[in-house]
């Protein structure tokens, strides 16, 4: 119950504590009330004793029977018993209770205080006294007062308010449980609006404004998610779509040119350059189905393959190298600036600046210039390369580095056969790397920068 079920948690909870102040405030009351007879049986006896003391220096012993035994018929519950110092009875109505009150001694703490308990439902309370007389020796006197009014009022007392605790405790049960269950209801209608999400229907939110403030949070931190979740949905299929279509257009292309090959007899030449077509869809596929795997893998956390000290200023030089017949072909400029050092890997690092760099060189015009920068940043490192040219227009930069996209969308294939993934796999590098790539287009030049924080620095 109490795993399953907050409410009946709340509700023994809630229950044991009242019945635990309930129990604890009726154990005070009835040590006042108990209290207060003691003290006030106490002063009544004491009064009886100063009138006693009176009666005898006035009157002297002999009038004790008259003047106490007038005096105590309205007083039923008050017995005397006066002895004169060797034991010998003056006067007593203390009955058959007399030698079992007579033969306690009084209380060390009070004096002359003490209780006395015939059975379970007869006690007294009494008080010993040597007053001395007018005339002749001192004499010894018990007074007891019987307490069986106030032990029956408090037999009562107690079972009363055992019978309210035992009502209280049943009506705190019910109204707990009354009261968890309103204060647990934000819950239940999360819980029904998280039923309600599906991968159909991913706009129910938690009502944040409806719950209350320890569940706010809750709120807030489960919205997040859900917002998360709807954005990797949309991305899904996004991906889904997009990547049924790149794979779709070669697939056309082979299987329309494999069949125009075989509706008739061909030459061995028209057999091969069909074949030779093919292949080169067939690379392209391949690519792309790589680059897929290298996304979902960085995407989802992939920690890097090796990590070790890349000198910056090196591995864009080789890079250049490389790119450098082509740059010539082209009658483009590439330059170097800058060193740093940072930590990473050095595969990926290059083909994150070779992707920039194959976009650079391609829409670079003859004679123009591409510079590759390295130079210190705030917390990190930026590595930028700057290409003149055409300006990417504003409103296309943010989708830049999304798969699959292509400013034109009319195209089916790029001038050197890209499937649009390559900004996105530098941009899960980056990532990867804790750090980050953008773009600045404008004045007839195009920047892309790569960061890495001061953490991956040395």
């Amino acid at each position: 119950m109490f795993r399953n079920s907050l409410t009946a948690r709340l509700t023994t909870l809630f229950a044991a504590t009242s019945v635990a102040v309930l129990v604890g405030f009726g154990t005070l009351i009835s040590s006042a009330i108990e209290e207060h007879f003691a003290e006030q049986d106490q002063l009544l006896l004491q009064n009886e004793l100063q009138l006693i003391q009176k009666v005898i220096k006035e009157k002297g012993i002999d009038s004790i029977s008259q003047t106490f035994g007038e005096a105590l018929h309205n007083h039923p519950d008050f017995y005397v018993d006066v002895r004169d110092i060797d034991g010998k009875e003056i006067y007593s109505t203390l009955g058959p209770f007399r030698d079992a009150i007579l033969s306690r001694e009084p209380n060390i703490e009070t004096e002359n205080d003490f209780d006395v308990r015939i059975d379970a439902h007869r006690e007294f309370q009494a008080i010993r006294a040597e007053l001395k007389a007018s005339v002749g020796s001192p004499v010894i006197v018990v007074i007891a007062v019987d307490k069986a009014i106030h032990t029956h009022f408090m037999s009562m007392f107690r079972t009363t308010l055992m019978l309210y605790i035992l009502v209280a405790a049943m009506a705190t049960i019910m109204l707990g449980w009354w009261a968890a269950r309103q204060g647990l209801s934000p819950l239940r209608t999360m819980a029904a609006r998280a039923q309600a999400v599906t991968s159909q229907n991913m706009k129910e939110r938690m009502p944040v404004d409806a719950v209350p403030t320890e569940m706010t949070d809750l709120a807030v931190k489960l919205n997040a998610m859900l917002d998360r979740l709807q954005n990797d949905i949309a991305r899904l299929t996004e991906f889904s779509a997009d990547l049924a279509h790149e794979l779709r257009t070669p697939i056309s292309n082979m299987l329309t040119q494999t069949h125009v090959v075989l509706n008739q007899s061909r030459s061995a030449a028209d057999y091969r350059d069909s074949l030779s077509s093919n292949a080169e869809e067939l690379q392209r596929l391949g690519k792309t189905i790589s680059d897929m795997l290298f996304l979902a893998q960085t995407e989802n956390g992939l920690a890097l393959p090796s990590v070790e000290k890349l000198n910056m200023a090196q591995e864009c030089q080789a890079l250049l190298e490389f790119y450098e017949a082509l740059a010539e072909e082209k009658e483009v400029t590439l330059r170097c600036e800058g060193d740093a050092v940072v930590i990473g890997d050095r595969l990926m690092f290059r083909r994150a600046l070779n992707n920039l760099l194959s976009n650079a060189l391609r829409y670079t015009p003859s004679h123009g210039t591409i510079s590759i920068k390295i130079k210190a940043a705030q917390a990190g490192t930026v590595v930028t390369v700057e290409n003149d040219g055409k300006e990417i227009p504003i409103e296309i930069q943010p989708h830049l580095f999304d798969r699959f996209y292509r400013a034109d969308k009319s195209r089916k294939k790029s001038e050197s056969d890209s499937a649009g993934l390559g900004l996105s796999i530098t941009r899960a590098i980056m990532q990867a790397h804790g750090g980050s790539v953008s773009v600045v287009s404008g004045e007839s030049k195009t920047a892309f920068s790569l960061y890495f924080p001061s953490s991956q620095q040395k």
